[in-house]
């Protein structure tokens, strides 16, 4: 049973060995960028569907049959993106509003950069069609009922800046527009200190007929991000939350959907619903539609091939306005940065129905979501998310100290057994039934469960996933320093042997190259030689074959690990010193001495040509 637990830990090990191995020598394919044509938009008639919602139309540029720009589509994107505009001013935001169309179309995240480089540019989130990777809001009613395309407010037309000149926390903005049947459409914006737009429609009625329309907005995105990560832990593309169903759609899962090539028409997937959200997630940055709560609408993803144009949609039921009459309605947007307490906040005090799960915790969310609100309460007290993160695996050894003195006390006992279970293995020869059937008796008498010395090793696999997932997802550790040459936790360790660490004028080897492998940084090399000192509390096995792969163990992991984020590398450096000493106490306490200098003595002595049979 000693050599079957044995066995177990190291292919548990060795699974994860070749799994992080994988990830880093055969990461997905970067996508090739896409490079949208700078083409005209035009918007098709909308379409009363069987449930009485009417359908808004398509964000897509106007194509002939070939699938060609139309006549005038560069004069028509260059009008766009230089349309006349209404400033956004607020204290996360810059960027503006277009009177074309009204869009939200050009929005900047002025606390974020997009490098730690000094004088680095502010994150853009959100650009203008007409623009490579055009990515922008539309809002709008389409028409029902006996109203035309032309009747109601479209992607092209040219809004009245009625009241406002700068959308600002304190002043929203309205946008008028009157067709010929004399209604009067009214778009007015407002937005938070943070995040949060919130977009009021209205219509008057001044015809002398009762007219139907439905209201509607929408995210457009040409193309896929440029940025794409590609990497499996991460979800980007659509999300969408609908009652009590999360779905995380990736872009090519988009494009898969129902299509008719010949028709050239867009593919759509949809879903009624009454609390929820729909938008696209990046890495750290996200835009959502957001309906009242309560407020029934139908959920849509849709694909236009035509002209490559991925979009989500929220569609409102159909409103019957009589004569003389006022219907209105309000959507919000959260357009901005994924941070942890903002959304908490729009979560429980604006009522975003499980606004916190547009955040990616992953499969392990049980795990991430605690794990990550420890380490968020520790950093309000520290101020450092290196030191926060050395607090967390502090924390979390407490919490499985219980389990660790269990194992730890086990495997001492198992240590004091050896002589016994020696003479079994003699008296048993090749019988493993009699040797498995005195082992268990000799267990059973001594109050001995081997299995339990694996139980931590097991329980902090999920942990350790659960933190790289927290580490590489979270916005809050993505350029956060540590001290020193650590300035980015989010990033692996800059360091590199390669170049005495910074002693010598050579850089560190091109990131795409084989040769990066072998860059290791301070803080990978400190972690071999965490887990190598922790091997040298007891003797290496007797088995020449699994002694050696116990020797290779810590420098491998020092290989696989080093490109990993640097905040993982100091919770790993730290889990190992941790239980360093807790084991070393542990055995203290219990009798034994752990002879670590004559571990670490043997371990450099050849061993004899009979040791290698």
């Amino acid at each position: 049973m000693d050599n079957q637990n044995r066995n177990l830990l190291i292919a548990t090990v060795l699974s994860f060995l070749v799994i992080t191995a994988w990830m880093l020598l055969f990461p997905p394919a970067e996508p090739e960028a896409v490079q949208p044509e700078e083409v005209a938009e035009t918007l098709a008639p909308g379409v009363t569907d069987e449930t009485g919602t009417a359908t808004p139309p398509n964000a897509a540029e106007a194509t002939g049959d070939s699938g060609t720009p139309a006549t005038g589509a560069d004069t028509t994107a260059a009008t766009l993106e230089d349309s006349p505009r209404i400033p956004i001013e607020t204290p996360k935001l810059s960027g503006s509003i277009s009177l074309i169309g009204g869009r939200i179309d050009d929005l900047h995240l002025t606390d974020y950069r997009v490098s730690i480089a000094e004088g680095a540019d502010t994150v853009t989130l959100l650009r203008p069609s007409g623009q490579d990777a055009a990515y922008y809001t539309l809002y709008g009613w389409a028409p029902g009922g006996d109203l035309g395309n032309s009747d109601v407010p479209g992607a092209m037309t040219n809004w009245t800046l009625e009241e406002g000149e700068t959308l600002t926390p304190d002043s929203p903005i309205t946008l008028a527009w009157t067709n010929d049947a004399g209604m009067t459409f009214r778009r007015t914006i407002s937005v938070d200190e943070d995040y949060l737009f919130t977009v009021t429609q209205s219509v008057e009625n001044g015809s002398d007929v009762s007219q139907r329309l439905a209201p509607y907005g929408l995210v457009a995105r040409h193309g896929e991000p440029t940025d794409l990560k590609g990497f499996f832990i991460l979800h980007e593309g659509v999300i969408r939350q609908t009652d009590e169903e999360l779905s995380e759609i990736d872009y090519d899962d988009v494009t898969d959907l129902d299509v008719d090539p010949r028709e050239r028409t867009p593919a759509e997937a949809t879903s009624i619903t009454e609390n929820g959200w729909i938008g696209f997630t990046d890495h750290y940055w996200e835009t959502i539609l957001v309906p009242q709560s309560g407020q029934s609408y139908t959920s849509v993803v849709k694909y236009v091939p035509s002209a490559d144009i991925y979009q989500t949609e929220v569609r409102m039921p159909t409103m019957e306005v009589a004569p003389g009459d006022r219907a209105e309605i309000s959507t919000r947007l959260f357009a901005g940065a994924k941070e942890w307490d903002t959304i908490r906040d729009y979560q429980n005090d604006e009522g975003i129905f499980r606004f916190l799960d547009s955040i990616d915790w992953g499969m392990f969310f049980f795990l991430t979501k605690p794990i990550f609100a420890v380490l968020h309460w520790l950093h309000s007290f520290i101020g450092n998310m290196g030191w926060s993160i050395i607090a967390l695996t502090f924390v979390i050894k407490m919490v499985l100290f219980p389990l660790a003195y269990r194992s730890y006390v086990s495997m001492a006992k198992m240590k004091e057994l050896q002589p016994e279970m020696e003479k079994l293995r003699e008296q048993a020869g090749d019988d493993r039934m009699k040797m498995q059937q005195g082992m268990m008796e000799l267990y059973k008498k001594n109050k001995v469960n081997p299995a339990s010395g694996c139980l931590p090793i097991l329980l902090q696999i999920p942990i350790w996933f659960s933190l790289y997932k927290v580490i590489f997802v979270t916005l809050e550790l993505r350029h956060e320093p540590w001290f020193g040459w650590i300035r980015d936790l989010s990033a692996p360790d800059p360091s590199s042997i390669l170049n005495l660490f910074g002693l010598l004028p050579n850089a560190t080897p091109d990131p795409t190259s084989w040769f990066y492998f072998f860059s290791l940084g301070i803080l990978p090399i400190l972690l071999g030689i965490s887990m190598w000192l922790q091997q040298k509390l007891n003797p290496a096995p007797t088995d020449a074959t699994q002694a050696t792969i116990m020797n290779w163990m810590p420098w491998v992991f020092m290989f696989m690990l080093g490109r990993f984020a640097s905040g993982l590398v100091i919770y790993w450096i730290a889990n190992n010193t941790l239980t360093f000493i807790q084991q070393y106490t542990i055995m203290r306490s219990h009798g034994a001495k752990p002879d670590i200098f004559g571990n670490i003595r043997s371990s450099f002595k050849k061993k004899p040509a009979t040791d290698k049979k």
